[in-house]
């Protein structure tokens, strides 16, 4: 049969079957038609500042989010704006903190809701409780150990036991290794990525985004702190980089990331009260910028002003109304409310000094 004839024949006959197939039926069939809707996209909302420098309400329920930049940029403050909103909407913030730089006082002080436990003899603060959960590196102490609990959490949400949207909030990627690295006693940067691949990337990850589905009960939101470090430019007239410890795992399921400062330092500068030689730094300035944002594609960059009780505009009156507000914290120690502010710009990092990769 010629060629031509022989392509015809097969063409009437896909024809035939497609005419006499129900596609509804065989997808019922193999249960193929359900379970393909989202949940409208919910946000925890983070301060009208945060609002108003990104466009963006906040951070966005059932994904990755990863909140990046060197020490002291405006990461916790984010991390703790989210849990103080989480909070109040019944959402239960779930605290990974393996950085070992959390402050009770600090996240209580931001809006926190949590009750103290005292020594009535000695007025020692023995414990913190509260609508959270917390977990440091007294218990996890790897990659694979922040994973599994975070599994553990959600198995437990899954039967029925844990009844609560959660938001993990994990600080930091970068701060622990992986199990081969600890039993070899070498940090080595490839394996904690590779563990952070296999761990999260191809678990853990997955379990968060799939509670977007409609088909699930809660909706889950893992936020990471990303520690940085800034890479030598790969050519002379190329730019430095700001790469993240721990790859890129994290990287490439996140569908938002902030990234907090500049590329070579923390580029901040603070804002002091200072009144007869006497100076209290009660704010910093920071760069703020989109960088990942694949929900609704806003990306922009701004300055923010973190303040300990969260962010501010970089506005004279907002700052000002600022220090109107907390003027009498301050009073003891520069001995009156009558004080000058003033922004000093931190020390600029020589950019010939790049760090090197973790080993």
């Amino acid at each position: 049969m010629p060629r031509g004839k022989k392509a015809s024949l097969t063409a009437a006959v896909s024809q035939e079957l497609r005419s006499n197939f129900d596609l509804g039926k065989f997808k019922e069939k193999k249960m193929l038609n359900s379970n393909v809707k989202f949940k409208d996209q919910q946000w925890i909302p983070l301060s009208k500042a945060f609002q108003d420098v990104t466009s963006i309400p906040g951070i966005p329920q059932g994904h990755i989010v990863l909140l990046r930049g060197h020490s002291d940029t405006g990461k916790t403050t984010a991390l703790i704006e989210a849990a103080v909103a989480a909070q109040k909407r019944k959402i239960l913030p779930v605290f990974i903190i393996t950085e070992m730089k959390w402050s009770w006082e600090h996240a209580q002080q931001m809006g926190l809701e949590l009750e103290t436990q005292v020594d009535e003899e000695t007025g020692e603060i023995l414990n913190y409780s509260g609508q959270f959960i917390y977990v440091d590196r007294e218990t996890i102490n790897s990659i694979e150990d922040v994973s599994a609990f975070i599994l553990d959490l959600l198995n437990e949400q899954k039967k029925g036991d844990l009844p609560y949207d959660l938001l993990f909030l994990w600080d930091s990627i970068g701060s622990v290794p992986c199990e081969m690295s600890i039993k070899s006693n070498k940090n080595n940067n490839e394996w904690n990525a590779g563990a952070m691949s296999t761990q999260f990337g191809n678990n853990v990850n997955q379990r968060i985004t799939l509670s977007r589905k409609e088909s699930s009960p809660y909706t889950n939101t893992l936020v990471c702190i990303n520690k940085v470090w800034t890479a030598k430019p790969e050519s002379p007239m190329g730019k430095p980089k700001l790469m993240n410890k721990g790859g890129y795992a994290m990287w490439f399921d996140s569908t938002f990331v902030v990234t907090f400062g500049n590329i070579m330092n923390a580029g901040t500068s603070k804002i002091k009260a200072i009144k007869d030689g006497k100076q209290v730094e009660f704010a910093k300035r920071t760069n703020l910028q989109i960088d990942k944002n694949h929900i609704n594609g806003v990306t922009t960059r701004g300055k923010i002003v973190m303040t300990p009780h969260g962010f501010i505009n970089d506005d004279d009156k907002e700052i000002k109304q600022y220090k109107s507000d907390h003027a009498q914290a301050w009073a003891k120690v520069l001995g009156g409310t009558d004080f000058d502010i003033i922004s000093e710009d931190q020390e600029v990092q020589d950019i010939s000094h790049f760090e090197k990769e973790p080993e």
